[in-house]
């Protein structure tokens, strides 16, 4: 063993090893994550505090704001919060109407850090009124008697404003100190609203019973529209809470509670008042409340006591208790895995039935929409499980990154979500081991995003501050591409940037000498972060070089580049001829690599991004496709499962925005026989047959050819889930990717007229109109379901019509009804079926728009469905007005191929609409012209190379 010394970080040889692996998988799996989010950060500092001469209030102002204040996005920093002490009363009770409204009183402990005459804080909203200062505090160590006022000596506060920015303002007569401490209280009332944000109130039902809830959702600027309070991530601090309520009602919040008591109100009628403990140093935007009268499950894990709260009757069914089992082991799996203790000693889970933010990471308080968190006996055969685990394990990885470690402002948003996405597939794969966790990430994450991210007005990772202005643009951060992009132990319980990250990972790199990096860790990733979208590698392996552009529309004539350099350092996983090879780094826009020529043998190929490991598509030249389409006709698996995904949705994706030709793409389809990977196939499919273009399909003479070529290649896969549906359908449960991608197999199967599919769907269908008590197979429900009816006549239609109606019918189940029901091949049930949905006393006037929406998607439903819109158009714009206008439209447009239907829909557009409206419909014509012309083109391309291929 080598002398230990200094403050650096020692590794022994043999342990160098692993440290180089680790610290290869986590900077691949950092730039992943950091590519898939946008704008380098050029953080403002906050502004500076006023500075007023003694007696003085003068200086430039905002306009109808106090003298000396501007107008601020960040709160100075002349007073920092220490401590909250907050009392909230929703003035709520059970059955009761509304309006409703909350009061409260809240006293924050500051320090301040410059002398001050204005004291500043966030507010939206709310009505303060008695505000006052008290201090200064006296300080450990001060002397008994001293010339410090007493601490009960108030500031006087003659005047309170409210700024731009959502800003409050007490101005002061006197002079805060720097370096004491002062107490801000300050007496609030709002209104209590049912808009999910902030503070408000959700009704439901429960056990037949007309209930109601009050919760919180804070993130990112609502705090601020709760209490006063200094409402950015970096100002954190204690909090005690104090809740008065509804005596039928339970308070939580992110502490345990400690007390309860009663109290009466001014007309005598009788509160409970519960207190929780003193939190830990947090962030306001996770302080949470919700008030309600559910029911709860709970367990013990490590000494957290965890309960999963809900309604009664979801409770009593067992409805959360997945939910209960995975998050335990979960938090033990997270805690082991990053070597810190979850500091809280209680966690509460709560299903709330309407949420708007999906799931929330309130430390000590998470709040889910309860879909998110509830498994029915009847979702066995759906996703649901696995998104559970996702999703809660995503909100527990935020109690480290997130809650215990806090981005400084929101620029930094990804070093949140980011850090919480990747941990959450760890977390549900150790709870649920049968998930393939790399093809489930890279298929629902990494894909995803890729599609999303290839325009320049994306942005990356870490936004510059001066795009962040407002709450709005805030929300705006919150996207899939921001949920998508080891320090914890310095700033627990404080606040770090991403270049904290980045030093902290240089550390462990200086001290090694295994791992040889091209540069810096942060000049790497800021290659990603600071730039928008990401690159597009082409590899010539007759020169061996690999160039890289940023990944465009090349169809898009306005499309113009980052003012980045548009060069990335990129690691390159790769392959040759089946065997691993070193990683490699591309760090200049092009360059040549000796190893990346290869020989005459056509057995002599290269795979670049195995495993989709990097944050980049491939463009192969001519010669490497050729011989990868060779090999995966003869070999298939000596190409990894998630390599072949990656090669086919590159190779479509190129297609689409100009790099290659369709029929490049087409070549690497040949081998699907011999694909058995259901995720695979999606992504053929999603390309091939779009869902949205099925009808339209069948108008050119593409579709005989593709329904020769890709049946010929489904069979083996269709038969292999077909055997399970007829005989075994159990034993598909735990396979996830049937559960997602199983309905679009059997859908394509069966638009393409697959005899024996097509004989199954009317089996199954028949076998449920036999017995009503019957469930057809769930994943493949909606395809039988629609089959069924369409195979069928009145009679079929019918039924449907009648399980439809039925009580027992769930949102779901009536959801494939209505569209099984536009399925039907006889027109005059089409007609009956439009002419239903105008009726008030069938249909909830939501459903009429999903109606016309179904049918017009139909084969012979858009002529039905547009007819019925021009003939009911007054009644239908009176109840609908734009939005269904527009949506009809978009889909009809995908019908329009001649001068007469043009003719036709522009009559109707200048008799019919307004101004403003027939600009815009004639915007959409124009737009589906186009869309038609370069589709017509496109499918003439692939009908060519099916005829000369389809018997291949």
């Amino acid at each position: 063993m080598g002398a230990r010394g200094g403050s650096g970080v020692y590794v022994g040889r043999r342990a160098a090893a692993l440290v180089a692996a680790v610290l290869l998988a986590l900077l691949a799996a950092l730039l992943a994550l950091a590519a898939l989010y946008g704008r380098c950060r050029g953080e403002e500092a906050p502004p500076a505090p006023p500075s007023l001469p003694d007696g003085a209030a003068g200086g430039a102002g905002v306009p109808g704001g106090p003298p000396g204040v501007p107008s601020w996005r960040r709160l100075p920093r002349h007073l920092l919060p220490l401590h909250y002490d907050l009392e909230l009363w929703p003035r709520v009770r059970p059955g009761q109407a509304g309006p409703f409204s909350f009061v409260g009183q809240v006293n924050i402990t500051v320090r301040c850090r410059q002398d001050t005459r204005a004291a500043v804080l966030h507010s939206a909203g709310l009505r303060i009124r008695g505000a006052a200062v008290r201090g200064p505090l006296p300080e450990p160590g001060d002397a008994v008697w001293g010339s410090l006022p007493n601490p009960g000596v108030v500031v006087e506060v003659p005047e309170l404003q409210e700024a731009a920015g959502e800003v409050a303002v007490l101005e002061l007569r006197g002079r805060l100190q720097a370096g004491r401490r002062y107490v801000l209280q300050l007496g609030f009332q709002g209104r209590l609203e049912e808009d999910l944000d902030g503070l408000f109130l959700t009704r439901y039902t429960d056990q037949g019973r007309s209930s109601m809830l009050i919760a919180s959702q804070l993130e990112p600027t609502y705090a601020r529209t709760v209490y006063p309070c200094f409402d950015e991530p970096a100002m954190k601090a204690t909090f005690n809470i104090r809740i008065i309520h509804d005596p039928s009602y339970v308070a939580l919040s992110n502490m345990p509670a400690i007390d309860t008591s009663e109290m009466k109100d001014e007309n005598g009628s009788l509160w409970t008042v519960t207190t929780f403990k003193t939190s830990l140093k947090m962030s306001t935007y996770i302080t949470a409340f919700v008030i309600c009268d559910f029911d709860y499950v709970t367990r013990t894990e490590r000494g957290n006591e965890i309960r999963i709260w809900a309604r009664k009757e979801a409770i009593k069914n067992g409805y959360v208790d997945y939910a209960l089992n995975i998050t335990g082991p979960i938090f033990s799996f997270l805690e082991d895995l990053l070597n810190i203790s979850y500091p809280l000693p209680k966690t509460d889970l709560v299903a709330l039935p309407d949420f708007g933010a999906g799931a929330m990471e309130n430390w000590g308080l998470m709040t889910f929409q309860e879909s998110s968190l509830m498994y029915l006996p009847s979702d066995k055969f759906t996703s649901r499980k696995a998104m559970i685990a996702i999703i809660v394990s995503h909100e527990l990885g935020h109690q480290w990154f997130g809650n215990l470690v806090t981005m400084k402002w929101w620029n930094d948003l990804w070093l949140n979500e980011g850090l919480a996405s990747y941990f959450e597939y760890l977390g549900a794969t150790f709870v649920e081991p049968r998930l393939s966790l790399d093809k489930i990430f890279y298929d629902h994450v990494v894909q995803p995003v890729l599609r999303e991210d290839n325009e320049v007005g994306v942005r990356s990772l870490s936004q510059n501050e001066d795009k962040i202005k407002g709450s709005f643009s805030l929300i705006s951060l919150f996207d899939s591409i921001t949920y998508n992009k080891l320090y914890l132990k310095e700033f627990s319980f404080s606040n770090a940037n991403q270049d904290d990250l980045w030093t902290h990972i240089q550390m462990v790199v200086d001290a090694q000498d295994e791992v040889h990096l091209p540069a810096s860790v942060k000049k790497i990733m800021d290659s990603w972060t600071c730039q928008n979208g990401f690159p597009v590698l082409t590899l010539n392996i007759t020169t061996g070089t690999i160039s890289q552009e940023q990944f465009l529309n090349k169809k898009n004539e306005n499309t113009s580049t980052d003012s980045y350099n548009n060069t990335w350092i990129v690691p390159i996983s790769w392959m040759r001829n089946g065997s691993s090879q070193p990683l490699i780094w591309l760090d200049k826009s092009s360059k040549f690599f000796p190893e990346m020529q290869v020989s005459e043998s056509e057995y002599d190929w290269i795979l670049l991004n195995v495993n989709l490991s990097g944050y980049y598509r491939v463009n192969y030249d001519q010669l490497n496709l050729k011989r990868l389409v060779h090999l995966l006709e003869n070999d298939p698996k000596a190409i990894p499962a998630v390599s072949r995904f990656q090669l086919l949705d590159d190779v479509f994706a190129l297609t689409q925005f100009g790099y290659i030709q369709i029929e490049t793409a087409l070549e690497l389809t040949k081998y699907l026989a011999r694909e058995d990977e259901l995720f695979i196939w999606n992504v053929v499919l999603l390309n091939l047959v779009p869902e949205n273009l099925e009808s339209t399909l069948k108008n050119y003479e593409v579709y005989p050819l593709l329904k020769k070529y890709l049946l010929k290649r489904m069979l083996p896969i269709y038969h292999y889930y077909a055997g399970f549906i007829r005989q075994n359908v159990d034993a598909l449960e735990h396979d996830y990717f049937a559960k997602v991608y199983l309905e679009k197999l059997f859908a394509t199967a069966c638009w393409l007229g697959l005899q024996d599919c097509l004989d199954l769907s009317y089996e199954l269908y028949t076998k449920w109109m036999d017995n009503p008590q019957y469930k057809i197979p769930f994943l493949i429900r909606r395809t039988v379901s629609c089959y069924g009816v369409a195979l069928g006549s009145d009679k079929e239609w019918n039924f449907a019509w009648e399980m439809y109606n039925h009580t027992d019918s769930t949102k779901e189940d009536k959801d494939i009804l209505l569209s099984a029901m536009s399925c039907a091949k006889e027109s005059w049930l089409l007609h009956r079926y439009l002419q239903y949905g105008l009726s008030d006393t069938l249909f909830s006037s939501n459903c009429t728009s999903i109606i016309i929406s179904y049918v017009v998607t139909k084969d012979i439903g858009h002529r039905i469905a547009w007819d019925f819109v021009t003939e009911n158009w007054p009644l239908l714009n009176e109840r609908y007005g734009k939005e269904l206008l527009h949506d009809v439209l978009k889909v009809m447009g995908r019908f329009v191929n001649t001068d007469v239907q043009i003719q036709e829909l522009q009559v109707f557009y200048n008799t019919t609409l307004e101004e403003d409206e027939r600009v815009t419909a004639t915007l959409l014509l124009e737009f589906a012209k186009v869309e038609n012309v370069e589709r017509r083109q496109l499918l003439t391309k692939v009908a060519d190379w099916l005829h000369k291929n389809v018997d291949d």
